[in-house]
């Protein structure tokens, strides 16, 4: 028998229902430019995206009236993933920024945004979820601040045909003191690739439709070989392109902010 595991089935809610103004007094742009992945973007029309997973994960059940596109996706929001039940694939939010098992604080969760891949299997705050709780993130591009003279200026990537990709990412449950169970999610980075050069070091893991079984499959639970997916993504098939410094604010979600400068 194969044993279900993984958070419910929950309906599309729009991110803003969850936002938390605090998380952002408490982790102002600096802090969160300085992480890395620590904004990204879902605009994709209902449509679309409906069409998206049911080609790609067999999800055919959405409720399409609770989803809204995203511009400006930033930590402690809701992000939309994709886990595997042991018999088939499940989507829903996630809180993005973890809560490890080990942590008592809810608070914690807002600065754990990324896990890094090369440490990752060594960091109690997320060996246990790598091991057994792997997601998918669902973007079509991510955020990153370019440090010069007069000041950071915002870019976005993409793939070269703008479609959807998936970000790799863990997740877990944590249960308040009320009894209320939360999940949440970090996104894992890995070095930058060549699109990268210029603007940072970092980026990411985005994992190739080929390898995205294998990813969310829960029977592995070798470090070895799941760390042989945690690699920059092919650079040819990304392009890059500045945006507007309104992407800053994280109250701001609107679609200009993906418009090219």
């Amino acid at each position: 028998m194969v044993s279900i595991d993984g958070p419910p089935n929950i309906n599309f809610v729009h991110a803003r229902v969850y936002f938390s103004p605090n998380a952002i007094k408490r982790h102002p742009i600096d802090a969160i430019i300085n992480n890395m992945c620590g904004r990204f973007t879902l605009t994709l029309s209902i449509a679309d995206l409906k069409d998206y997973i049911a080609k790609q994960y067999d999800i055919f059940d959405i409720d399409e009236s609770l989803y809204a596109p995203r511009y400006n996706i930033a930590p402690t929001q809701p992000v939309l993933a994709i886990i595997h039940d042991g018999i088939s694939y499940r989507i829903g939010n996630l809180k993005w920024g973890i809560i490890p098992e080990n942590r008592s604080d809810e608070k914690s969760g807002y600065a754990l945004i990324n896990a890094k891949a090369e440490t990752i299997q060594n960091k109690p705050s997320f060996r246990s979820s790598f091991e057994k709780r792997r997601c998918l993130i669902l973007a079509d591009g991510y955020y990153e601040w370019q440090k010069t003279d007069e000041g950071k200026i915002p870019y976005r990537f993409t793939l070269k045909d703008k479609s959807p990709f998936a970000l790799a990412g863990i997740w877990a449950s944590h249960t308040t003191k009320d009894g209320k169970k939360i999940y949440t999610c970090a996104i894992i980075t890995t070095k930058g690739n060549k699109i990268m050069e210029g603007v940072h070091d970092r980026m990411p893991v985005i994992i190739p439709k080929k390898d995205q079984q294998i990813w969310l499959k829960k029977e592995i639970h070798d470090f070895k070989s799941l760390k042989e997916l945690l690699i920059p993504f092919n650079s040819e098939n990304m392009t890059r392109y500045p945006v507007s410094k309104s992407v800053n604010n994280p109250f701001i979600d609107q679609p200009h902010l993906v418009d090219p400068l």
